[in-house]
C-alpha cells in the first residue's frame, strides 16, 4: 500500500511539474507566467517530497525531506514577488484579451 501512495505521489508530482512547464511556454505574459510555476511546481514539489518521504529509510530522512518544502514555498514566493515588482517597476502591462494586445 505504502508503495502504491509513493507512486501515485510521484506522478502527481511529474505531472504537476508538466503543467507548470506548459503554463510557462504557452502563458502570454510575465504575470501569468509567474502564476504558473509558482502555484504549479509547488505542488509538485509537495507530492515528490511527500512521495519520496514515503519511501524514506527513517523518520528522520522521511522529515528532513518534508522540510525542504516549506523551505522551497518561502523562497519560490520571495522570487516571484521580486519578478513580479521588477515586471511592474519596467511597466510591463498584464495580458488584456482575445487579441493579445499589451495595453498599459
Amino acid at each position: 500500500m505504502t508503495e502504491f501512495a509513493s507512486t501515485t505521489l510521484l506522478l502527481l508530482g511529474a505531472f504537476f511539474y508538466f503543467a507548470g512547464t506548459v503554463g510557462l511556454l504557452r502563458f502570454p505574459d510575465v504575470y501569468t507566467r509567474l502564476h504558473a510555476l509558482a502555484k504549479a511546481d509547488n505542488l509538485g514539489l509537495g507530492c515528490l517530497l511527500a512521495g519520496l518521504a514515503l519511501q524514506a529509510d527513517s523518520l528522520a530522512a522521511a522529515l528532513k525531506l518534508l522540510l525542504i518544502w516549506p523551505i522551497a514555498l518561502v523562497a519560490s514566493a520571495a522570487v516571484s514577488y521580486a519578478i513580479a515588482r521588477r515586471a511592474d517597476a519596467l511597466r510591463l502591462a498584464p495580458w488584456r484579451g482575445e487579441q493579445g494586445e499589451n495595453k498599459p
